[in-house]
């Protein structure tokens, strides 16, 4: 299989594992400053120094202390995050989060876009952005929004607005994002979804990749979204028919 391959300004950012050198790997959803449900989810897997932790992004804002989620990822050797779209917006200045020290947000201004790492035996290899990827255009013609922000790809679409790209999307790579507030994770052969709400009251959410398992630990926090704000997979078939009328994808 080809090793997903961006623009050179994406390249930069692009961060590539090699599986072999860990025991385990997760995939671990939005966390939202959530650190409390961080904690009981890493105990909960089991992590030790000879696995490999990778965030999907949007490990800060809406929560109650981005800062100690910011902490606990960048000290720790054996983790890593992409940048969500909540990070992009402080690295723009869109957004302020005054608890962060200069050296966290450095930090942040330096995480990958894109992680990704082969195959192993009969799993497509895998690539970890925060938002997804639009599947009527190559990787190489992908911007940083693109990766960071996917969702519909009804043209301004947002939540309701089908299809959603993992619905389209069939590999080569099998694509681990957040970004979209799931009520249970997306789990298709070649996208696995895993923001599962955390910081609106619902689930932090893992995958284990070596096992191919979904680990999931309750909120500690107290949180509401808008019903239609939160998506619920898998679609009934009704819903799916009425999605593929949209017009197909090259």
């Amino acid at each position: 299989m080809t090793a997903p391959r961006f623009a050179p300004e994406i390249e930069s950012f692009h961060r590539r594992i090699d599986p072999d050198d860990w025991q385990r790997i997760y995939v671990v959803g939005d966390v939202h400053g959530c650190p409390d449900a961080l904690d009981r989810l890493l105990d909960e897997l089991g992590v030790t120094d000879d696995d490999l932790v990778v965030f999907v992004g949007d490990l800060v804002r809406k929560g109650p202390d981005s800062r100690s989620v910011v902490e606990r990822v960048r000290n720790a050797p054996n983790a890593v995050s992409v940048r969500g779209n909540n990070e992009e917006k402080l690295i723009r200045g869109e957004k302020r989060l005054p608890g962060l020290s200069d050296d966290q947000l450095a930090w942040i201004e330096g995480c990958p876009v894109a992680v990704s790492w082969p195959g192993v035996d009969d799993r497509p290899g895998a690539l970890v952005v925060h938002g997804g990827v639009d599947p009527r255009k190559p990787l190489a013609e992908h911007s940083v929004d693109d990766l960071q922000n996917a969702r519909s790809l009804v043209p301004g679409g947002s939540y309701g607005d089908r299809p959603y790209w993992w619905e389209r999307y069939d590999g080569p790579h099998r694509v681990f994002f957040g970004h979209t507030v799931l009520a249970r994770p997306v789990d298709r052969p070649f996208a696995v979804g895993l923001d599962t709400g955390c910081v609106y009251g619902g689930d932090l959410t893992a995958y284990d990749w070596y096992a191919d398992a979904f680990v999931s630990v309750p909120a500690a926090v107290d949180g509401d979204r808008a019903d239609e704000k939160v998506l619920r997979p898998p679609f009934s078939d009704a819903e799916s028919a009425r999605a593929e009328g949209v017009g197909p994808t090259r």
